[in-house]
């Protein structure tokens, strides 16, 4: 990642939201959220909708953002994937955050709030979904079905190199929720690609995999219902 110098008046933002988090901290939560597995290094238990309430009261700051997701606490990094500038996202930049999330909830985060709006979405999707670790898989997934309710223009040839990734993914218990999702999302953007979804619901139920087989059935299901089929957008 390029080196950026520090400046005064990020220092002032930066500082400003770490007492302002403090400020609002909620043991009770952080706690519940260590009982749930979801770990950080330090949870100050403050709910999403503070976090972006926090974060409208700043301007897009690259450095900022940089800063905040080296705190490595859970809310200064959420807030980084808020207040990243966009336009100045690298590749190497998203690929070394993706490695170093340690749970669902920051990937999440990430792909909905910052990954989904950038140039290379569907390159490191697809790159992500091939990943060796679980959570960089999980971010391929995640990604793959925001870009699929969110990508409004994009064209379907654009999500048809993921079908080859899927009946792997699909034998993994912990994919079996971003996966039914994003596959469902995908499902409603088109004839195309519902039929191309519904096809790959009959691999799955086909897998030696009881997981595969399972996340088959439960899209077969679901997507050739009547009730589906009239939420495909024509």
């Amino acid at each position: 990642m390029d080196f950026i110098l520090d400046n005064e008046e990020v220092e002032q933002k930066f500082q400003q939201i770490l007492k302002v988090i403090k400020l609002r901290k909620n043991g009770e939560v952080s706690d519940a959220m260590k009982q749930q597995g979801i770990l950080y290094k330090l949870n100050w238990g403050l709910s999403i909708l503070d976090l972006r309430e926090i974060a409208k009261s700043y301007e897009p700051d690259h450095l900022l953002a940089l800063k905040l997701w080296n705190k490595q606490w859970r809310e200064t990094m959420i807030l980084a994937t808020l207040l990243d500038d966009v336009k100045e996202l690298t590749e190497e930049q998203m690929d070394f955050w993706a490695k170093s999330f340690e749970n669902s909830e920051i990937a999440e985060q990430a792909s909905t709030n910052l990954w989904v709006k950038s140039k290379f979405a569907f390159v490191k999707a697809l790159e992500w979904c091939r990943g060796k670790k679980h959570l960089v898989r999980f971010s391929g997934v995640h990604l793959m079905g925001r870009l699929a309710i969110t990508e409004k223009l994009a064209i379907d040839e654009m999500f048809e190199p993921f079908f080859d990734e899927l009946p792997t993914l699909a034998k993994d218990a912990k994919l079996y929720t971003p996966m039914y999702r994003a596959i469902i999302a995908m499902g409603t953007r088109s004839r195309f690609l519902h039929e191309q979804c519904v096809e790959l619901a009959k691999t799955f139920q086909l897998s030696n995999s009881e997981t595969a087989a399972k996340l088959g059935e439960d899209l077969f299901e679901e997507m050739t219902s009547d009730y589906f089929q009239d939420s495909i957008k024509s």
